[in-house]
């Protein structure tokens, strides 16, 4: 493959490219696809979200991507995909429960998040997000346990 096409796939397919928030629009763009695996298969998430990460490695890599620019948001991509992990099925409640605390988490960098993001190469720039959805997957399986009908 390309540089060309790894930075298509790095962008994720043009969303990095937005004027405005890039990582957000492709935050919330991966959430309308992940609540049609999530209604459609659920079983499917984690592997999209595995897949993602693994092509965002490689397109990183091969697009030759210095620091974290912002239109690098394939690690967006990967994390919203394996936030939405933590729910059972697709509701209103669950969604913006997973978009909001997976962004508010990978703008706050707290803990594991920051020290991730301070890490160089394809791998620093990927982990953040990924760790960020894996917490916020966590966040939302604990409240779902606790009130097992909020998420619809």
């Amino acid at each position: 493959m390309t540089a060309k096409t790894a930075r298509l796939i790095a962008s994720g397919f043009g969303c990095g490219f937005a004027p405005v928030a890039p990582g957000t629009i492709t935050s919330a763009a991966t959430l309308v696809a992940g609540a049609l695996i999530l209604h459609t298969s659920p079983a499917l998430l984690p592997a999209v979200a595995l897949i993602a990460a693994v092509a965002g490695l490689w397109a990183i890599r091969a697009a030759h991507v210095d620091g974290d620019p912002g239109w690098v948001v394939i690690d967006e991509i990967a994390g919203q995909f394996l936030a939405l992990c933590g729910l059972a099925r697709a509701s209103l409640v669950g969604l913006l429960a997973a978009f909001f605390i997976f962004r508010l988490l990978d703008v706050a960098k707290p803990g594991p998040i920051g020290w991730a993001d301070r890490q160089s190469g394809a791998a620093g720039i990927m982990a953040d997000d990924v760790i960020a959805g894996a917490i916020t997957a966590g966040i939302l399986w604990a409240i779902s346990s606790r009130w097992p009908t909020l998420f619809g």
